[in-house]
């Protein structure tokens, strides 16, 4: 069964939205040109986080953000077999990989921000020639959503009892929610309470717990380490300075281990480079985008 999108918010109105494997994909597209630029926000977001550049980028690339399954207003359908349906990080690398195609594009630079920074590089390595390049924004490798493991054998006995568990995962987050997304700036008087309670709204559509509790049961150890010396792509590592979520320190260690990356360090910046420091943020891509083929 496929819960349709949210209607999504007035502030974005010119938004679309497409099926691809059983989600309704909630996106914005702009621009022209290839290759297309694909922006992945991070946990607790929605394509809002990369509001301050999208314009910009759309100016000199085609550019498409869009609402993460379990995130946004991108549908939350129940993940089955039957259906093919799947909140699993390969499956969520197949939808990137299904909307370029879909969309009419053969080739994309993937842009990743924490655990969207995860799946830019997992698809990455699983679509080298679908994808041009990949540019890593606090990406969540060594630590995180890339490491973490539901052991396979306690995975019938917590999805059976998913309205418990979602419900337990509801009131948490939602009690949470607010410091959590604080935390992820460096300069907290940065973020408005206007932006605040918009990202909150974004998360809080239909069955928005259950569908993060079905991602929390897909997660799997990635080995993305034990995989980095096979990319051939170019790559740009950015982090900011004073990330508390990703430490600098990861960020570091991934553009010494990623063959052909840059390393860029955004000081008086946090975990969201793109929200805190837009300008900087556009300046290192755009210089980078000129570097792949």
């Amino acid at each position: 069964m496929t819960i349709p999108a949210s209607k999504p918010s007035p502030e974005f109105s010119d938004t679309h939205v497409v099926t691809v494997n059983g989600f309704a994909v909630h996106y914005r597209l702009a621009g022209r040109g290839e290759p297309l630029l694909v922006l992945l926000h991070g946990s607790f977001l929605s394509m809002r986080s990369w509001r301050l550049v999208f314009d910009e980028l759309a100016k000199t690339s085609s550019v498409i953000a869009f609402d993460r399954p379990a995130f946004g207003y991108t549908s939350r359908p129940f993940s089955s077999k039957a259906t093919g349906v799947s909140y699993a990080p390969e499956a969520q690398s197949d939808l990137v990989i299904t909307m370029i195609r879909q969309l009419g594009f053969s080739r994309a630079v993937l842009i990743g921000n924490s655990t969207g920074g995860t799946l830019a590089l997992l698809t990455a390595l699983r679509y080298p020639e679908q994808v041009a390049g990949v540019v890593l924004v606090d990406a969540m490798i060594y630590s995180g959503y890339a490491t973490s493991e539901v052991p396979s054998f306690m995975k019938p006995a917590m999805k059976a009892m998913t309205p418990l568990f979602s419900g337990l995962m509801k009131f948490l987050i939602a009690r949470l929610y607010d410091k959590v997304i604080r935390a992820m700036w460096f300069n907290k008087e940065r973020l408005t309470e206007e932006v605040l309670k918009a990202f909150r709204r974004d998360q809080m559509q239909g069955e928005w717990a259950r569908a993060f509790w079905e991602v929390f049961l897909e997660t799997h150890h990635l080995k993305l380490d034990e995989q980095l010396f096979t990319m051939r792509k170019p790559a740009l590592v950015i982090t900011g300075e004073h990330d508390v979520m990703v430490k600098k320190e990861e960020s570091i260690r991934l553009s010494n281990e990623l063959p052909q990356a840059q390393l860029v360090v955004v000081p008086d910046c946090g975990h969201l480079p793109h929200e805190e420091q837009p300008e900087a943020f556009l300046s290192v891509l755009r210089d980078f985008l000129k570097r792949v083929p």
